[in-house]
């Protein structure tokens, strides 16, 4: 019998041997995973929505953005609101239709005779759609009258403005006060936003309205803001005798402060802007008329040429502006052979087109910007057309790095992946739209939308702004968002 110590032993001294401490005969190589271990190795995409515990409904999908092939997806043929991941979508409709090279114009035209620096006739502006067009620019039109050397218009100021339907806000359904839901039109001035600055003073408030830019603060009457004594709502907008009349509760406002307010009437507002930056070097335009066009024989006097479209694009990209998503979509479809009535028809126009161009089965836009909820996009949809536009193009290029955090929403140092995209938000919506470059190149396309639209519907009006767990619920949906990217850069290398 062996005792356990002389096994020991002995087990021991063969480990010792000459023959085993040679080579082995063959070499000892790993037997190769069997297809789809990786897929197989992380949690799947079912448990990794159940640690989210987000609530509502999520729907994602991944594809190879150089074939266009699915490679996984959750829910992709669902229709959820896109919020502003849908202005990717508006960067590929404006880029075909329109070129990265153009340019909005905006210009000062004389319909009548000019004589020893006096006009016989009416002064247009004619508007061309800019959604950047500023006061300085303004500023600019104004001084290029002065150096022609109009001295005097006998006729009116005249506002041509029937490049577009006049759209009074983007969303009637986002609270009054909010700037990032104003009008939109063919004359838009400072993003169609108006400055609202307010100070304590010994009698009460002393507030003011103007239109200021970088260089000049023209002030501006056709907007009147008074404070009242209430608490709530902090603010109260109604339209009387042709002036956008506002007022504010007189506890929301504390010492100080500024913030810009919505315009509804743009035209109106840069016609007003203008006949101060005019008067300010001596030429008065009295009486202003909005509607109609200066004749065919009328006179240039001044222009201003926006900045490329590539250039807005990356502006409206990286500050998701919406009025500026709402002109390009405008102008897109116009320049396709459609006269648009309001925003939803011109979303459907872009709808049409995605379906036409860029593999998409059935989008609904009742905008470009994704302001309003009524649009649905599926995420297999939006995959396909980030895939048709191209792991190379301008589209992608004009995406922002997604911020990669830790457990504590601190930004890592060494992400373990790179990824561009356009982020979407709205009240109980979070979506996330863009591209993945994994650890071996390889290029991928992905959405991932969340939405709980019960909670969102149930919301009561003084919420609309901040609501009860919406930077809670947005917190979780972008941890989720990061997960799926993490884990589909894994799976899919």
């Amino acid at each position: 019998m062996v005792s356990r110590r002389q096994f020991l032993v002995s087990g021991l001294a063969c480990t010792a041997s000459p023959a085993l401490g040679s080579p082995p005969a063959t070499s000892p190589f790993p037997q190769p995973r069997p297809s789809g271990f990786a897929l197989r190795a992380v949690p799947g995409i079912a448990s990794v929505l159940a640690d989210a515990n987000l609530g509502g409904r999520v729907t994602c999908a991944v594809a190879d953005a150089r074939t266009g092939a699915l490679l996984e997806a959750h829910d992709a043929l669902v229709g959820m609101p896109p919020a502003s991941t849908s202005k990717a979508i508006t960067c590929a409709y404006g880029l075909d239709r329109l070129g990265a090279d153009f340019r909005f114009t905006t210009q000062v035209v004389a319909d009548g005779p000019i004589s020893n620096g006096r006009l016989e006739g009416d002064l247009w502006l004619v508007g061309g759609g800019d959604p950047v067009f500023g006061t300085d620019d303004l500023n600019g039109l104004a001084r290029q009258l002065a150096e022609a050397g109009l001295r005097e218009v006998t006729g009116d100021l005249r506002l041509a403005t029937g490049l577009f339907p006049r759209v009074h806000e983007i969303d009637p359904d986002q609270p009054e006060h909010v700037s990032y839901n104003p009008s939109v039109g063919a004359l838009n001035l400072n993003f169609n936003r108006v400055h609202f600055e307010w100070e304590r003073a010994s009698n009460g408030y002393s507030v003011r309205m103007d239109a200021r830019s970088e260089n000049v603060r023209p002030p501006v009457t056709r907007m009147r803001m008074t404070v009242e004594d209430r608490g709530a709502p902090v603010y109260t907008y109604r339209e009387a005798q042709g002036r956008e009349e506002w007022t504010v509760a007189r506890a929301a406002l504390g010492n100080g402060g500024a913030r810009w307010l919505p315009v509804r009437d743009p035209a109106l507002y840069t016609a007003e802007v203008f006949q101060v930056l005019c008067r300010s070097r001596g030429l008065v335009l009295n009486s202003v008329r909005q509607g109609g066009s200066p004749s065919s024989n009328a006179t240039v006097l001044a222009q201003y040429s926006s900045a490329p479209l590539r250039d807005i694009l990356r502006g409206m990209m990286r500050f998701s502006t919406n009025i500026t998503a709402e002109c390009i979509g405008l102008m897109a479809s116009r320049v396709g052979g459609a006269s648009p009535r309001n925003l939803a028809a011109s979303g459907g126009e872009m709808g049409r087109w995605m379906r036409a161009g860029l593999d998409a089965t059935n989008p609904r836009f009742v905008d470009h910007s994704g302001l309003g909820e009524e649009s649905q996009l599926r995420a297999r949809d939006m995959v396909a057309a980030l895939s048709a536009t191209g792991a190379d193009s301008l589209v992608r290029d004009l995406m922002r790095p997604v911020r990669m955090l830790d457990a504590n929403g601190s930004p890592l140092q060494n992400p373990p992946v790179s990824a561009v995209a356009k982020t979407g938000t709205l009240n109980f919506v979070s979506t996330l739209a863009g591209f993945v470059r994994t650890s071996s190149g390889r290029d991928l396309a992905f959405a991932v939308f969340c939405a709980d639209l019960p909670r969102r519907n149930a919301l009561p009006d003084p919420q609309m702004e901040r609501p009860d767990g919406g930077r809670a619920y947005n917190r979780r949906a972008k941890a989720l968002q990061q997960r799926l990217i993490e884990r589909w850069a894994e799976i899919f290398a």
